[in-house]
C-alpha cells in the first residue's frame, strides 16, 4: 500500500493545471482556466479548473475533483493507479506503507499470478512466432482467419505447443511454482506431474483494464470433438469470469470517445473488427451476460450496441441478458447481421465504408426490435399477441427512468395496436408489484390506493415507479453549513458575550459547538463525514483545510467537496467604475449565522409536522392536549428564530 506521506507529496505536487493540461486546451478566464470539457460532448467551454483550489469542476456534466479524480475519470483508473501516474509524472518515489503478515501474502499471490501469466503470455507469442511448430500451425491459422501481424502482435495472441509439457518444463526451469499455475490454469497436475492446459491450442490472452494479463482463452485446431473447442482459465484471484470483458483495455479509449460499445460474442469477432478500425467493441467471450459487464461498459458509456448474427438463433440471442442492461439504466440498440454471417466473417468480407455504414443504417432500438420479432412469432395469433404485449411491457418496467418509459410506452402503443392507457395501467400493475416485493407488503389499503389509480382518467393517470431517490429534508441546509466549513472554517468573526464584549470564534468552532449543544445531529453521511473531521480538528487544535476532501479517497466526500467549492460565476471588478459590491467576507457573520437558524428552523418544522400527523391520528382527549402543547412550544421556537432571520411566518 501507498503510504499517508507519499500520497501527501504526490497531492502537493500535482497542480490541477498542469494535470488537466495535458489532455484539455485550456485558457485563462478571470482567476481560472476554462477549457471544453473531455467527459461530455459539448462546444461551448463548461470545464473549469481552479488553480488556487487546486480542482477542476464541469459545470455542464457535473464531474469534479482534485488531481488525482481527474486522472481517475479520464484514464478510468483506480485510486492506487491514479496515484502511481501522478508520481511518475512527478518523479516522486512510492512508499509502499509496512502491511501485515496476511496482506503481504495476499498481494504476494496476486503478483506471482500476475508475473507467471506475463511470463506464459511471452511464452506462446514467441512460440507463435519463432518456432516451427507455431508458425507453421498457430500463425498460419490466424492468417488463414485473416489476422494480419499487427493484430497478432496488439492483442499478444499465442500458441502452445502440441506437446502435452512444453510449458509446464519451460516454466519450472525459470523458477515458477507448480502451485502457482496450476491455480492460475496455465498447468494440471497428473501423479504429481505437470501438464499443459491448452496444449496444441492457439492462445488469446485477456487483459484487465491496465493492461495485465489475467487470464487466457485457448481454442484447439484439431477436429477431435472429445475436447472442449475452447479451454479458458479458471476463476482465480485475479480471474474473474463475470467481471471481465475481452478487449476492454483495448477499447475502452474509443468507447468513451464514442459514447458507444459495440458488444459481440468472441474473440475473433473483436479481433477482425479492431483490425477493421472499428475499436470501441468488446467481447463478453461466449458467457451469458452479466451485471457487473455491464456496469464495466457504464464506466465509459451509457451507450450499448449488441451484434448479433443474423440467423434465426442469433436473433433470439439478441433477447437475451439485455433487460439486464436496461435495468442498468443504459440505452441499447440491437444490429442484425446478413443471414450466415457473423460479426468476424461480416467485417472480413466487406469494405470498411459499408461496414460502419451497415451498422448506422440498421442499429435498431431494442424495444421496437423485440416488439417486431415477437410479433413476426405471433403472426395473428390473439393468444400469442397478448403474450408478446406482457412480455414487452415486462421489458420496459425495468428501465429506471420514467421519461423513458413514457416515450416506449407511446411507442409499442403504436407498433401493437394497443390503448396507450392499456399499456399503462399493465406497467402500473407490474410497478405496483414490484414496489410491494421490495417492501415487503401488501396492505389491503395499498391494494385500495392501487385500485383508485387505475380506475382514474387517462389525463390523471400517472406513471407509477418508486420515485428516484430524493434528498432528505434538511440536505440542502446542512450543504450551506458544509460549504461554510470547506470556505470559510478557520477564519474568525466575532459574537458578542452576555456584557456585550466581542469574543473571536472561528466559523468552525460557532458552526459546531452550536449544533452539539443543541443535540443536532446531519443525516446526509457524506455531510457528517466532513462535519466530523471538522469537530475532531477543534479536538485536536488543527482544522482540516479544503484539500483534505477534494483529494479524499472517498469519491462523494471529493466529488461533494469540489462542487461546493466551485461557482461557475465570477464577481468581476466593479470597484474601478467606483461601485462597491459585498463580498461573502464582509457579510460573513451574518451569512453563519442565518445558516445556522434555517437549519434549525429546518428541524423544528420537521419535528412540528411529526406532532401534526400524531395529532390527526388519535382521539384520545389526553393525549391530544399534551400534543397541542407540544405543538405551541415548536410554534414558538419558529416563530423566535424566524424573527432573528427577518421572515414572517404566515400560518
Amino acid at each position: 500500500m501507498i503510504s499517508k506521506d507519499t500520497i501527501s507529496k504526490i497531492i502537493d505536487a500535482a497542480r490541477i493545471e498542469d494535470v488537466v493540461g495535458d489532455f484539455v486546451s485550456l485558457r485563462r478566464r478571470g482567476a481560472n482556466l476554462v477549457g471544453v470539457c473531455p467527459f461530455h460532448k459539448e462546444k461551448t467551454p463548461s470545464f473549469s479548473v481552479n488553480p488556487a483550489r487546486n480542482i477542476f469542476k464541469c459545470f455542464g456534466c457535473g464531474k469534479a475533483g482534485d488531481s488525482v479524480r481527474f486522472i481517475m475519470e479520464h484514464e478510468h483508473y483506480s485510486y492506487p493507479e491514479a496515484l502511481r501516474y501522478l508520481a511518475k509524472k512527478y518523479g516522486i518515489t512510492i512508499e509502499e506503507k509496512e502491511q501485515t503478515a496476511e496482506e503481504i501474502m495476499a498481494q504476494n499471490e496476486r503478483e506471482r499470478m500476475f508475473n507467471v501469466n506475463t511470463f506464459a503470455q511471452t511464452y506462446f507469442s514467441d512460440i507463435l512466432q519463432n518456432d516451427n511448430e507455431g508458425r507453421s500451425v498457430g500463425l498460419e491459422y490466424f492468417r488463414e482467419r485473416g489476422f494480419r501481424d499487427a493484430i497478432i502482435k496488439k492483442f499478444q495472441l499465442g500458441y502452445c505447443p502440441e506437446s502435452r509439457h512444453a510449458f509446464a518444463d519451460y516454466a519450472t526451469q525459470h523458477g515458477y511454482a507448480a502451485d502457482i499455475l496450476v491455480k492460475t490454469g496455465l498447468c494440471g497436475s497428473y501423479e504429481n506431474r505437470l501438464y499443459d492446459r491448452y496444449y496444441g491450442r492457439v492462445i488469446f490472452p485477456i487483459h484487465n483494464l491496465t493492461g495485465k494479463v489475467i487470464g487466457f482463452g485457448g481454442r484447439i485446431l484439431s477436429k477431435d470433438k472429445t475436447k472442449a473447442k475452447y479451454v479458458n482459465s479458471p476463476e482465480s484471484e485475479i480471474y474473474n469470469k463475470s467481471q471481465t470483458l475481452y478487449g476492454i483495455y483495448f477499447a475502452k479509449n474509443e468507447i468513451s470517445r464514442l459514447d458507444n460499445c459495440i458488444l459481440v460474442e468472441g474473440y475473433a469477432d473483436v479481433l477482425s473488427m479492431h483490425q477493421a478500425g472499428i475499436e470501441n467493441v468488446v467481447a463478453s467471450s461466449g458467457t451469458s451476460l452479466t451485471t457487473e459487464q455491464i456496469r464495466l461498459i457504464s464506466r465509459y458509456t451509457k451507450n450499448v450496441t449488441v451484434l448479433y448474427d443474423g440467423d434465426s438463433a442469433g436473433l433470439h440471442a439478441a433477447l437475451r441478458g439485455t433487460n439486464m442492461i436496461l435495468e442498468e439504466g443504459m440505452n441499447v440498440r440491437v444490429v442484425v447481421l446478413p443471414p450466415d454471417d457473423d460479426p468476424d466473417t461480416f467485417v472480413q468480407h466487406n469494405p470498411i465504408e459499408y461496414v460502419t455504414k451497415y451498422l448506422t443504417d440498421n442499429a435498431k432500438d431494442f424495444i421496437g426490435f423485440k416488439t417486431n420479432l415477437l410479433l413476426k412469432d405471433a403472426q395473428n395469433d390473439p393468444i400469442k399477441k397478448a403474450s408478446v404485449i406482457k412480455d414487452i411491457v415486462e421489458t420496459i418496467s425495468v428501465i429506471p427512468d420514467a421519461i423513458y418509459r413514457a416515450t416506449y410506452i407511446k411507442e409499442c402503443s403504436r407498433m401493437l395496436d394497443v390503448a396507450e392507457q392499456t399499456l399503462m395501467n399493465e406497467l402500473n400493475k407490474i410497478l405496483r408489484a414490484k414496489l410491494r416485493k421490495q417492501m415487503g407488503g401488501n396492505a389491503v389499503q395499498e391494494e385500495q390506493q392501487n385500485t383508485d389509480i387505475i380506475n382514474e382518467p387517462k389525463t390523471q393517470q400517472q406513471d407509477l415507479t418508486p420515485k428516484e431517490t430524493e434528498m432528505p429534508a434538511g440536505f440542502y441546509q446542512e450543504q450551506e453549513l458544509v460549504k461554510l466549513l470547506l470556505t470559510h472554517g478557520s477564519d474568525t468573526i466575532e459574537i458578542e458575550d452576555e456584557n456585550g464584549e466581542p469574543e473571536p470564534f472561528t466559523v468552525a468552532s460557532l458552526i459546531i459547538d452550536d449544533l452539539k449543544g443543541d443535540g443536532l445531529l446531519f443525516k446526509n453521511e457524506t455531510n457528517k463525514i466532513i462535519f466530523d473531521a471538522f469537530d475532531r480538528g477543534l479536538d485536536e487544535g488543527v482544522l482540516p483545510n479544503a484539500q483534505t476532501f477534494t483529494s479524499n479517497e472517498n469519491q462523494e466526500v471529493a466529488v461533494l467537496a469540489a462542487n461546493l467549492l466551485s461557482t461557475p460565476y465570477r464577481l468581476d471588478d466593479w470597484e474601478r467604475h467606483r461601485i462597491v459590491v459585498k463580498k461573502e467576507e464582509d457579510t460573513l457573520k451574518q451569512y453563519v449565522l442565518s445558516s445556522i437558524l434555517r437549519f434549525k428552523d429546518m428541524v423544528v418544522e420537521e419535528r412540528r409536522a411529526a406532532v401534526v400527523k400524531e395529532l390527526q391520528a388519535t382521539d384520545d382527549p389526553d393525549e391530544q392536549l399534551i400534543l397541542l402543547q407540544k405543538k405551541k412550544k415548536l410554534d414558538d421556537i419558529r416563530k423566535r428564530i424566524n424573527r432573528d432571520l427577518g421572515i414572517v411566518i404566515a400560518k
